[in-house]
């Protein structure tokens, strides 16, 4: 059996101190960058592996942060994702990843084996049913927690997401300044506070504006492309078919202007539309989606920070932030040659 690489031997082969070593090796900033690296290059070249689980008992602290989503294949949480990591990596920490897909058991699963781990925190978009009790059963075993994009009445932790209610409104009132009347809302359920607020907004917006919105106008489902190709396909069929839609996201906006194609309708053209989220595909699609900016970046940079603030022995907050969205006119609801508005096919 090969011999166990110790930090010895490390500290050995460069002529350095064993307790510089055990530093670089835990990143530590007391360690020269270039000191840190050859250390870390020489323990990789003698075959050493930094026990993590021995050095969490010397310092109560595991190194890992859990982040745990809806569904990372969404955009939208991809990059949330992107700026939760960059956080993390500038304070090197490591990160576990999973997808709930609105799956109870399966968050609390993961939640369990964090706890097991003895993980630092937990960065958290919660799964649909999420009670508070969760939260705070997670937080009463020292598992310090964020949520992001959605929010827990009565959890008691901080929580970072876009302004959905503003933002929502953004939309419904740039399509009434275009001339629309007539405006549904396609995608997203009342069971979190993400789909209440937006649809909250659409709602606000065209009272505000003197238009009550019927019920054959609001069109929930889910939050997929192939709902929104779905919806469209009913949408094209309503007698009294609205001008206009706006799309509890992107990924639905994307579907719904494929099933308005596929329904021999023009999206920009024949119904106005609108998403939400601007992920990187709003601007190639044809037409290009006009959509609303949901600051993922600031979400992402921000909910990583309030969690390593709270390990650093930071005062712990319970208020949630939200982020001001931001409306990015395109061609799918500012189509010059559009047909005369008030026509509905």
């Amino acid at each position: 059996m090969a011999q166990k690489v110790k930090l010895s031997t490390i500290a050995d082969e460069l002529g350095v101190s064993t307790a510089t070593v055990s530093l670089a090796l835990r990143d530590s900033p007391l360690v020269a960058d270039v000191t840190r690296n050859r250390i870390k290059e020489t323990a990789r070249d003698l075959g050493y592996i930094y026990n993590r689980r021995a050095a969490s008992l010397r310092t109560s602290r595991s190194g890992i942060v859990g982040v745990c989503v809806h569904d990372v294949m969404n955009p939208f949480y991809g990059e949330i994702l992107k700026y939760v990591e960059h956080e993390l990596d500038r304070r090197r920490q490591t990160f576990i990843l999973s997808n709930h897909y609105d799956d109870l058991s399966k968050q609390r699963a993961f939640v369990d084996t964090l706890l097991q781990l003895g993980a630092d925190g937990l960065i958290l978009s919660p799964a649909v049913g999420t009670p508070a009790a969760d939260i705070k059963l997670a937080e009463g075993n020292d598992l310090p927690t964020v949520l992001i994009a959605r929010t827990i009445e009565g959890a008691g932790v901080c929580g970072f997401r876009g302004d959905d209610a503003f933002g929502m409104a953004l939309a419904v009132d740039h399509l009434i300044g275009e001339g629309h009347r007539e405006i549904a809302m396609v995608g997203g359920t009342p069971q979190t506070s993400t789909g209440q607020d937006r649809e909250a907004g659409w709602r606000t917006a065209l009272l505000k504006a003197g238009i009550e919105p019927r019920p054959e106008w609001r069109i929930e489902g889910p939050r997929s492309r192939d709902a929104g190709f779905q919806a469209a396909l009913g949408f094209a069929r309503l007698e009294r078919r609205p001008t206009a839609a706006v799309c509890f996201s992107d990924l639905v906006a994307l579907g719904f202007m494929y099933g308005l194609a596929r329904a021999g309708l023009t999206p920009g053209v024949d119904v106005a539309v609108v998403g939400y989220d601007d992920i990187e595909e709003a601007e190639i699609a044809t037409p290009s989606l006009s959509t609303v900016s949901n600051g993922q970046a600031e979400v992402g940079h921000r909910a990583a920070g309030a969690l390593l603030d709270r390990l650093s022995g930071n005062p712990a907050s319970d208020e949630t932030v939200l982020i001001k969205p931001v409306l990015r006119m395109r061609d799918s609801s500012h189509f010059a040659g559009r047909l005369p508005l008030g026509t509905s096919g």
